[in-house]
């Protein structure tokens, strides 16, 4: 087979490299652009950007969602910005003492936020695009215009934990009236009872190897987006609350500099389904997705209001990402580690707390008694 020299691809049809890169994915689109000056210059078409965007994020079809995407940079820019996914590398080892004084050292404004450093931070800029998948068939698509709850009187949003329910405020399908099921004929083993289930876990760790989650949020006031997921699950809990449910947990970690004393918060992304039919019900096993949700955590597990979440979420749009996913793996790992340490650290000192006040009592309650005899 002869092979066609470097200098003659600039003599074939570029229609003929156009019909090539409208199939390829997006990595293989921005390798090409690489190779030479007449791929770069058809590798920057739009269009073949948005059909690489259209097959990752389905979502990205709905034409409210294109005219968004071309606000904010083109398809180009858009999957630049959401395929690499955050990592945060600044979660150094905890050091207890540290972070107790830099805590002391924050006024209750500094902490809770400031309404009028807020007021630039509109929660109508941000937008949610969401989109799921289970053994790389899309199974869900929804798109959320600004944060719910967010014009509330009083300021209610601004000084109250902040999360995002996807499932109850997002625009509806046109198709299914918004529910998301998944049944045997989406790749779903059978599942004979939920007894059988508590004893092999099949079903459990299909869910855990198949799903894939894409959170991707949009400012449009400054023009930038980036994906909140980790794509791929990174912890779970099987049979909680109910013995049908299962609940699926996603994320990853933002800076928070110069907004929380911690510099870092997790973003947690959970999703649960809940067991519809077993093949002793007499009909083929189904799962029905009833929760969709962000909310942000700080180290010691404490929910992050309103006011801070948007700082947050804004800074998160400038933060460093990579297309490496081990890279990212490790950075929610490290932050897992130091935050488990810093658990481990408070209940030691609240062990110490207790047996000293133990030994203060029994050593005030043998004075009293030596005085008295």
């Amino acid at each position: 087979m002869s092979v066609a020299p470097v200098e003659s691809i600039p003599s074939l049809s570029s229609d003929l490299f156009y019909d090539i890169f409208r199939r390829v994915d997006g990595a293989t689109l921005a390798s090409a652009a690489c190779t030479c000056a007449a791929l770069c210059s058809i590798s920057k078409e739009e269009s073949l950007w948005e059909n690489v965007c259209s097959s990752m994020w389905p979502s990205t079809n709905r034409e409210d969602v294109k005219s968004l995407i071309s606000t904010v940079g083109g398809f180009r820019k858009f999957y630049a910005d959401c395929f690499p996914l955050i990592v945060n590398k600044e979660v150094v080892e905890y050091q207890q003492n540290n972070y107790l004084e830099y805590l002391d050292n924050w006024t209750e404004a500094e902490y809770y936020g400031d309404m009028s450093e807020s007021e630039s931070i509109s929660p109508s800029d941000f937008v949610s695009i969401v989109d799921i998948r289970f053994k790389g068939k899309p199974i869900c698509s929804k798109v959320l215009w600004g944060i719910p709850n967010a014009n509330g009187y009083d300021g209610w949003f601004y000084n109250c934990p902040f999360r995002i329910d996807i499932l109850t405020n997002a625009d509806r399908d046109d198709n299914n009236d918004g529910v998301v099921n998944l049944s045997v004929s989406d790749g779903l083993p059978p599942i004979a009872s939920l007894e059988r289930e508590r004893k092999d876990g099949k079903l459990w760790r299909e869910l855990r190897e198949g799903l894939q989650l894409s959170w991707i949020i949009v400012n449009r006031k400054i023009k930038q987006a980036a994906n909140l997921a980790s794509w791929s699950p990174l912890g779970g809990q099987r049979h909680w609350p109910t013995d049908k449910d299962f609940v699926i947990r996603f994320g990853s970690v933002l800076p928070a500099k110069e907004i929380l004393p911690c510099q870092v918060v997790e973003c947690i992304l959970i999703m649960k389904f809940r067991v519809v039919h077993t093949e002793e019900d007499g009909a083929q096993t189904s799962l029905k997705l009833t929760e969709l949700s962000m909310q942000l955590e700080d180290m010691e597990g404490a929910h992050v209001n309103g006011r801070n979440s948007l700082h947050i979420l804004k800074e998160a749009l400038s933060s460093r990402r990579s297309k490496n996913y081990g890279e990212v793996l490790e950075s929610c790992h490290m932050y897992s580690k130091v935050q488990n340490e810093l658990k481990e650290e408070k209940m030691r000192n609240e062990s110490r707390l207790d047996r000293l006040c133990i030994l203060s009592g029994i050593a005030a309650f043998m004075t009293f008694w030596y005085c008295v005899l």
